[in-house]
């Protein structure tokens, strides 16, 4: 099977898990996806369908490179633009950790 055809089969995996939203906001009353929430379902589906992901951030673009662990040449890549963050009362670590987190949810394909 090509990478194509891998990744098809991961994301059947991936969507066929039932995630459960851990976060709890409790001032404005409602539950969100952390990030381990869905990047360890995503990753064991990659896994088991004989992929590797690797995430990078560049300044405008977050890039992810899905890789046929038997074919290390055969590569899809999804990249994704890069947004400001300004969570309310953040530090600046803060909100790149929220633009990575939000960013990784979306090529990732949650």
């Amino acid at each position: 099977m090509n990478v194509y055809g891998k990744l098809a089969k991961a994301r059947d995996l991936f969507h066929s898990t039932k995630l459960k939203k851990t976060g709890h906001n409790k001032f404005a009353g409602y539950h969100y996806f952390e990030l381990g929430d869905f990047l360890v379902p995503a990753l064991k589906a990659l896994t088991e369908s004989g992929l590797v992901s690797v995430i990078s951030f560049g300044k405008e673009f977050a890039t992810m490179r899905i890789i046929d662990v038997d074919k290390p040449d055969d590569v899809i890549e999804i990249t994704s633009p890069l947004a400001e963050a300004n969570l309310k009362g953040a530090h600046p670590i803060q909100n790149l950790g929220a633009v990575e987190t939000y960013t990784t949810a979306i090529v990732t394909g949650k």
